[in-house]
């Protein structure tokens, strides 16, 4: 994780993030000042960014919306006080509303960003100034530390090649915190196709089956904001277990970049679990990305302990084998 440090100062009304990122001034510039680039880390992994707009010069404003699990809203903007490319620039970050006018209840902050070479990479450090204590106290109480953390997670996969970042390293399995694990997968296959994927049944029955000797008998999927959905697997002729499914409500569809779904196991109270599938392609293959929300940790880990990385990692294979070879695209 690049970030090595996060200071407040309630002293000098300071919040400082320290970062070391193993790439070069110039790279490290460039994911800040495109909001393409930026937009893929700014938000925590469950609160993506969109940028709406983008006047990167002294003076100009940038405005951002971040999208939460259940469809809410967060937006912000950024002034552009100063610009010293590639070594720092400072913003005035603050709340809006939808139509992006400034917040009157919620905080405006200075950001400072310094970019410094290191060795073969490079140094970051975000001083953010606020008005008052009870601002940064503010702040803080909404989360602004662990949420950098995050957000600043997903940076690597920003800064290189996503071939490089991704390719031939199977379903990675990241433990963010007691509650969060984010799996990632490269798909070789266009994202519109690895869409229809995971939301048309036809093709779901071809490839999310997990291990060898289990079928699908039943595949309803919600593909709208409160839709129920429901899936089930049985094994087949020898193979060894019990049938099982899920069942759920879906939460979001941006469709075909994200989709939300809360789900639980059949015939049971819970716990629930949030799912929140993101689909990035560059270059003609598709970062999947899966970020799941658990109640408490010992669900967390009776969940990953049932072996679900390696089904998945299966159920990829055969997606790339048997679904997408198969598709015009």
């Amino acid at each position: 994780m690049p970030v090595t440090d996060i200071a407040t100062d309630t002293e000098n009304l300071t919040m400082t993030v320290t970062a070391e990122f193993d790439a070069p001034i110039e790279r490290l510039w460039e994911v800040y000042s495109d909001p393409r680039q930026l937009e893929r880390f700014w938000g925590p992994p469950s609160w993506p960014a969109t940028f709406r707009s983008w006047h990167h010069s002294v003076g100009g404003r940038a405005h951002y919306s971040m999208t939460g699990p259940r469809g809410e809203k967060s937006h912000g903007y950024w002034e552009f006080l100063s610009i010293e490319q590639p070594y720092r620039f400072s913003v005035l970050d603050g709340f809006t509303d939808e139509h992006g006018e400034p917040s009157s209840t919620l905080p405006s902050m200075r950001m400072d960003f310094v970019f410094e070479s290191s060795g073969e990479g490079t140094r970051m450090v975000n001083t953010t100034v606020f008005d008052s204590l009870v601002a940064l106290e503010q702040v803080i109480a909404m989360g602004v530390i662990e949420g950098t953390r995050q957000a600043m997670s997903q940076i690597d996969a920003v800064l290189r090649d996503l071939r490089e970042y991704a390719q031939g390293k199977g379903t990675r399995v990241e433990l963010l915190d007691d509650t969060h694990v984010r799996i990632t997968r490269l798909v070789e296959g266009p994202r519109e196709l690895v869409w229809r994927a995971h939301t048309e049944p036809d093709l779901i029955r071809q490839w999310m089956l997990g291990p060898d000797g289990w079928e699908m008998t039943e595949c309803e999927v919600g593909l709208a904001a409160g839709d129920r959905y429901r899936t089930s697997w049985a094994p087949v002729g020898d193979t060894e277990g019990e049938p099982f499914g899920f069942e759920g409500e879906t939460l979001l569809v941006d469709a075909p970049r994200r989709a939300v779904q809360l789900e639980r196991m059949q015939g049971t109270d819970g716990p629930d679990v949030l799912n929140d599938l993101n689909l990035y392609e560059e270059d003609g293959a598709t970062l999947v990305t899966v970020l799941m929300e658990f109640p408490d940790r010992e669900t967390r880990d009776a969940i990953l302990g049932t072996g679900m990385a390696d089904g998945m990692e299966a159920s990829y294979q055969r997606l790339e084998s048997a679904v997408l070879a198969g598709q015009p695209s």
